[in-house]
C-alpha cells in the first residue's frame, strides 16, 4: 500500500487488515520499490500523485522487479489523461478517492487472484519449456522489451555451396540473451506491439555492419527485414554503413508477416535494388505471402522453410513438393537456399534434387566471432 498521506495510508491498511490481508505500508515510490525487492507480493495499491515519484512511474518501477504483480492505482484528481495512462501502463484498475471500503477489498481479492494466476501460467509455460513467456502488461511488456534491447547480440550462420564445399555467404540472426524475449520472432512482435519494428530493424542493421563485433568481413551478408521496416525511410538511404556495402547484401523478407499493409510495395523493392541489395524470401512455405506479393518482391533468391526440408529424406510428398519448387525456381533463374538442414539424409536429399545452396546446424550453429562449417 503506497500513499503520501498518512490518513489514506492507515485508514486503506486498516481496512484490507481487517479483511485477512497482510498489508505493508510505504509513505512514497522509492520506499516502495526498496520493499519489493525484499519480499513478495500478491498487489499493489498506490496513490498516482506522490511527490519523488509518481504513480506511472512507480508502475514502470515495479514492473522491473515483477512482471505478474497487480497494480491498483488511486487518484483524487481524476482526469481522461491520468485515466488514459494508467490503462496503457498496465494498471488492474483505477480508482477514484474517497475509495468505499468494498469497492477496495474487492479490487484487491480481484487482484490477488489474477495474480496467483499469472503465476500459475508461468510455472506451466517454464514446466513445458516453453520459450515464448508472457509479457504481462504493456508496461511490463515496455520494460522486458528494452531489457531484452540491451542483452541483444548478432550471431552468423554460414550458408554453402556443397558442390563445391565452400562457404557462399553468411546470415546474420538478431539474438538476445533475455530470459523473456528469447528469440528474434519474440523481440519483433513485442516491438510490433510497441509501435518499435523501425527502432529494432535499425539496431540490427548498425549491428550487421560493425565488423569488430565478429561480422564475416567478406563474402555475402543476408539481413532479415521485417515487412514493417519497409515504411522506415531510414533503409531507402543511400549513406548508412549497410548501404554503402549494398551490393554484398541479400535483404531477406519472410514469407510469415502479411505484406498487404506495406505501401507502394513495388516501389520500395525497386529503390532498394536500385541502391545495390538484392531481395530474399525468407521461410518459403510458411507463410502468408501470395502471388502478388511475391510478383512485387521479384526475389533473387528463396530460402525454403525448414519445415519442408525436416525429414525431407523420409517423406515422399514433401520430396516431390520441393523438386517441383527448386525446377520452377531454376527455370525462373531464382537461387534457391534450403535452411534448417540438420543431418547428412537431408543433406544428400536435396542435393539429389538440385538444390545445392544449404544452411543449417549440420554445418554450423550461428555464433559469433563467424563459425567455420564442418563439412
Amino acid at each position: 500500500m503506497v500513499d503520501d498521506d498518512p490518513e489514506i495510508l492507515r485508514a486503506f491498511t486498516r481496512n484490507l487488515e481487517a479483511s485477512g490481508y497482510l498489508v505493508d505500508a510505504a509513505s512514497g515510490g522509492s520506499a516502495a520499490v526498496a520493499r519489493l525487492a525484499e519480499g513478495r507480493f500478491d498487489a499493489v495499491v498506490s496513490d498516482i500523485a506522490m511527490p519523488g515519484m509518481d504513480g506511472i512511474e512507480f508502475l514502470r518501477r515495479v514492473r522491473e522487479q515483477d512482471l505478474d504483480i497487480p497494480v491498483i492505482l488511486v487518484t483524487a484528481s481524476p482526469s481522461v489523461e491520468t485515466a488514459a495512462k494508467a490503462v496503457e501502463s498496465g494498471a488492474l484498475r483505477y480508482l477514484i478517492k474517497p475509495v468505499d471500503t468494498g469497492t477496495l477489498r474487492s479490487s484487491v481479492e480481484r487482484a490477488v487472484q489474477l495474480c496467483r494466476m499469472a503465476r500459475l501460467k508461468r510455472q506451466a509455460l517454464d514446466l513445458v519449456g516453453e520459450k515464448e513467456k508472457s509479457t504481462g502488461d504493456r508496461m511490463a511488456l515496455e520494460v522486458a522489451f528494452e531489457r531484452a534491447v540491451r542483452m541483444t547480440w548478432i550471431a552468423y550462420q554460414p550458408i554453402v555451396y556443397w558442390p563445391r564445399r565452400e562457404v557462399y555467404g553468411h546470415e546474420a540472426l538478431l539474438r538476445s540473451n533475455d530470459p523473456i524475449l528469447t528469440t528474434p520472432a519474440a523481440l519483433f512482435d513485442a516491438a510490433r506491439q510497441l509501435g518499435r519494428v523501425h527502432d529494432l530493424g535499425r539496431l540490427v542493421r548498425k549491428a550487421v555492419t560493425e565488423t569488430q563485433h565478429g561480422a564475416p568481413s567478406e563474402g555475402l551478408l543476408f539481413v532479415n527485414v521485417h515487412p514493417l521496416e519497409l515504411g522506415d525511410d531510414t533503409l531507402y538511404r543511400d549513406d548508412t554503413p549497410l548501404a554503402l556495402m549494398s551490393t554484398r547484401v541479400i535483404l531477406e523478407i519472410t514469407e510469415r508477416e502479411s505484406l498487404l499493409s506495406v505501401e507502394r510495395l513495388g516501389e520500395r523493392i525497386d529503390i532498394l535494388r536500385k541502391l545495390g541489395y538484392r531481395i530474399a524470401i525468407d521461410d518459403l512455405g510458411a507463410g502468408y505471402a501470395g502471388l502478388a506479393s511475391f510478383a512485387q518482391l521479384e526475389p533473387d533468391i528463396v530460402k525454403l522453410d525448414m519445415a519442408l526440408v525436416r525429414n525431407i529424406h523420409r517423406e515422399a510428398t514433401k520430396r516431390k513438393l520441393v523438386r517441383s519448387m527448386i525446377s520452377v525456381f531454376k527455370d525462373m533463374a531464382i537461387m534457391v537456399i534450403a535452411e534448417g538442414v540438420e543431418t547428412v539424409s537431408e543433406r544428400d536429399a536435396l542435393v539429389d534434387m538440385g538444390c545445392e545452396f544449404l544452411q543449417g546446424y549440420l554445418f554450423a550453429k550461428p555464433a559469433s566471432p563467424v563459425p567455420r562449417p564442418r563439412w
